[in-house]
């Protein structure tokens, strides 16, 4: 037998060292213990100065590192998501991957007439099945925000379009409190009650604190309800480098941690043991157009860089990929898009969202939804490495065929092929003859007809119709108190 013998049984990989990640979290934690966080809630600032924080004159919470270490001891590494049926497919912990869409894109392409607009009711539940059809797409955040809809309670009917649209498990936004609390309503409805809920979450909710090291009033409240139902906390900033962080990927890191790490404290002092994901969005400005980038090198680096941190501190990452900045579904949205889920994959991120954004995050696109897609796929074909075993090594099989001979025919070949080869169903292989016999179709047609093609015929599980009525009843009421 062999001894210290090492197997990589995946792709291997990692941007900091043990050391640099120390220095960032120390870094963070001096953060949080000299500058402070602004924090306005008068009900958080009290529950952390009784726990040992100070606040100065300032209003500025000054939390001490004995206190985040508390915190995270009491966080859950683990933290599940479920999906309609109650299957637990979604187990965030260490190196485990799932993709899913982004939230909220202001702005849609019409995949029927490339039309960009608005983005309506129908786009977030044609989105919705879209994902739910798609074998790589493992949750579902809305790809778009709803136009169409009273302002202080759209987030409802975004809820509606989500969860009739697909069974997966999702991720969502709200506008405050009360809206978390009836979109909570509406899953338990479904579910079955709260205590189906707690057994198994449907959802997670996106908070979002304001770097520069600030936390408003909603987002506190949010944290505060979610931590209270037992509903897992997506605590995430979107600083941006020279713009609301400092210039450099260390110092971006430093406090976008900062940020989250308040988040953490909060929501285990408001409920010890509260599931949360941290990680995040954290990317440059570009300095000519001023846009947040989401295809930049620096992101990507940032987002692996913050999932080696995270992993170390034993808690789920929240990261992004198959987004772009390009405006259609071109080469540089391809590029982008397959760089990022590769750098997401390799990294070992958990919650993966952001799959099918244009326009740095402002437009919604199914194409960019389906091809990546396909993109997830071929990445965990990468991940799966090359195996080393004597089967693999096939030396009786090399010398069973010898000099000159050939490998089409034999036992070996047949039992592998199909395990070894991975084949795509949009990208084109045919040599030219077979391409232009199939009509010249390039990677986007192939795409578009794949996207028509589910929203012609796919339909998602449907929801019992006392259960509906019992959402519609929440989201009419919603609509008339703000009326």
């Amino acid at each position: 037998m062999r001894t210290n013998y090492r197997v990589n049984a995946t792709v291997q990989f990692s941007t900091l060292s043990p050391d640099q990640i120390e220095e960032i979290v120390s870094a963070s934690l001096e953060i949080l213990e000299r500058v402070g966080m602004r924090i306005h809630s008068d009900e958080a600032v009290d529950m952390l100065e009784a726990a040992g924080a100070t606040v100065d004159g300032q209003g500025l919470v000054h939390i001490p590192g004995c206190l985040v270490k508390h915190a995270l001891n009491l966080a859950p590494g683990r933290v599940v998501l479920a999906g309609r049926d109650g299957s637990r497919k979604v187990v965030l912990e260490k190196d485990r991957i799932y993709y899913g869409t982004g939230s909220d894109t202001p702005f849609f392409i019409d995949p029927r007439t490339d039309e960009r607009r608005k983005t309506v009711y129908q786009d977030v539940y044609d989105a919705a099945r879209t994902a739910d059809a798609l074998p790589n797409i493992d949750f579902f955040m809305s790809l778009g925000l709803v136009s169409n809809a009273p302002t202080q309670t759209y987030d409802r009917h975004q809820f509606m379009a989500m969860i009739t649209g697909t069974s997966k498990p999702m991720v969502i936004t709200a506008v405050d409190r009360q809206g978390l609390e009836d979109q909570h309503r509406m899953a338990c409805a479904v579910l079955g009650g709260e205590d189906a809920f707690r057994r198994n979450p449907l959802f997670a909710i996106y908070i979002e604190p304001i770097s520069p090291l600030q936390h408003s009033k909603e987002v506190v409240e949010k944290l505060f309800y979610a931590a209270e139902h037992g509903i897992p906390i997506v605590y995430t900033p979107a600083p941006t480098a020279g713009f609301t962080a400092p210039m450099t990927l260390a110092g971006i890191m430093a406090q976008g941690l900062a940020e989250m790490l308040a988040g953490v404290v909060m929501a285990q002092l408001r409920s010890p043991g509260a599931s949360i994901i941290i990680g995040g969005v954290h990317t440059v400005i570009d300095m000519k157009t001023m846009i947040f980038s989401y295809g930049a090198p620096e992101f990507l680096l940032l987002s692996a860089a913050l999932t080696d941190v995270v992993k170390w501190l034993g808690l789920p990452m929240f990261s992004t990929a198959g987004c772009s900045d390009a405006k259609v579904l071109d080469g540089q949205a391809a590029l982008q898009a397959g760089l990022s889920i590769l750098f997401a994959a390799l990294s070992g991120a958990n919650l993966i969202h952001d799959v099918g954004y244009l326009e740095s995050g402002l437009t919604g696109s199914l194409d960019m939804l389906v091809l990546s897609d396909e993109i997830v796929a071929m990445v965990k074909r990468m991940l799966q490495g090359v195996p080393v075993t004597p089967d693999t090594l096939a030396v009786d099989v090399i010398a069973q065929v010898g000099p000159g001979g050939h490998f089409i025919s034999t036992e070996h070949t047949l039992r592998h092929f199909r395990q070894v080869l991975w084949q795509p169903e949009l990208q084109e292989r045919d040599d030219y003859t077979g391409w232009e016999a199939k009509g010249r179709k390039t990677l986007s047609d192939r795409v578009r007809a794949k996207v028509l093609r589910i929203l012609e015929t796919h339909q998602p599980a449907p929801i019992p119709p006392e259960a509906m009525q019992a959402m519609r009843r929440i989201v009419e009421e919603a609509d008339q108190k703000y009326a």
